[in-house]
């Protein structure tokens, strides 16, 4: 029997297969008010599959937290009536459906924050770009998180979890990848505090910790999954050790007993970019510090999906290339049946075209 296709316990949830679909920024929030459209439930009900994992885009958590123009978020109560559309879409197909919840830090624009500077663990430069109505444009300067605003960013991320719990969702995802805010903190190249949220990996870690545990406090930990990108290069991130300071990252989630652990592989660099022949190391070199369940993702086909679960060094593969064309791509793995060449043109913005009008395997051969 193929390996990606047996049954898995996840945190409070029995999956009935191990192809994920990966959180990917779409720009497709384009109603008034920031409210997902009905191109967006369209899409996720598409690919929802009995007993699949779906993880939704990043949702950004506040106003001041968006980076892009377009992209998800859930931060006022007119948008629960969108986001409760997309789940009950995935829950009619039996699948399950975790919201990744994002704050953008420094990759930010004031025209997307309403006029504020984009917040950072500390004012490091950097060449990072948010997306505005004239198109991708430099970040806008960034100022330090006082200490005194901390605790407020993280309420914003526990009433971002509330609101996805109250939207019907089966869980939420951290973002802690792509050099976004909580990737900041971690990372030594772009936290250079002194006080207890820098220096040290223990302080680095700190926001994590309280991120993770509001989601917590609202979900439980058996709900809760969080993402990392170990080699993420993507908005000038980087560490000095990479390999300790992720390894550390790896024990603490674990102690806490999250659903999961979602890993980017080195092959995507956070722009999407594909680093053809370079192997899935991440998951391997973490492995033995996460005792849950860990999703590998970044570049995989079905031949490679199944081999680094037969190996072990990953419980669940993650795509989005290969999703945004493949509807049905549980069903196309599982009988090896030719793939839909993805569009990259239409990867970010736009409208229903090549986004959520790709037909499954036997609607295409039955056309």
């Amino acid at each position: 029997m193929s390996n990606l296709f047996t049954p898995l316990k996840v945190g409070a949830y029995t999956l009935q297969h191990r192809v994920v679909l990966a959180p990917m920024t779409r720009l497709r929030t384009i109603q008034p008010g920031d409210i997902p459209s009905p191109m967006m439930a369209d899409f996720y009900a598409q690919r929802a599959s009995k007993g699949g994992l779906e993880i939704i885009e990043g949702v950004s958590i506040s106003l001041t937290a968006r980076s892009y123009l377009g992209a998800a978020s859930f931060y006022h109560d007119g948008q629960v009536a969108g986001w409760k559309a997309i789940a009950d879409a995935v829950h009619a197909k039996g699948g399950r459906v975790f919201m990744q919840l994002i704050h953008g830090g420094r990759q930010s624009h004031v025209e997307m924050t309403g006029g504020v500077a984009p917040l950072a663990p500390s004012v490091v430069p950097f060449e990072g770009v948010a997306l505005t109505k004239d198109g991708f444009v430099p970040a806008s300067p960034h100022r330090v998180i006082e200490l005194e605003e901390i605790p407020g960013i993280i309420e914003e991320f526990r009433i971002a979890a509330q609101r996805a719990k109250d939207a019907g969702f089966d869980g939420v995802e951290l973002h802690g990848a792509n050099g976004y805010l909580i990737d900041q903190f971690i990372q030594d190249g772009s936290n250079k505090r002194t006080d207890a949220y820098g220096g040290p990996i223990e302080n680095r870690v700190r926001f994590l910790r309280e991120a993770v545990e509001a989601l917590i406090s609202v979900w439980g930990a058996d709900r809760v999954g969080v993402r990392i990108s170990p080699s993420g290069e993507w908005g000038d991130i980087s560490d000095s050790d990479p390999v300790a300071t992720f390894t550390h990252v790896a024990r603490v989630l674990d102690s806490y007993k999250i659903a999961y652990l979602h890993v980017i592989e080195p092959r995507i660099k956070g722009d999407d970019t594909l680093h053809e022949g370079q192997q899935p190391v991440a998951v391997k070199f973490l492995r033995p510090h996460f005792s849950g369940q860990i999703i590998a993702a970044g570049g995989f086909d079905g031949e490679s999906a199944e081999a680094i679960v037969a190996m072990g060094d990953a419980d669940l593969v993650a795509f989005g290339r290969h999703f945004t064309s493949n509807p049905d791509l549980p069903y196309r793995l599982r009988h090896k049946l030719p793939l839909t060449p993805y569009v990259r043109a239409a990867f970010w913005g736009g409208d229903e075209t090549n986004y959520s009008d790709f037909t499954n395997y036997e609607e295409a051969q039955a056309a």
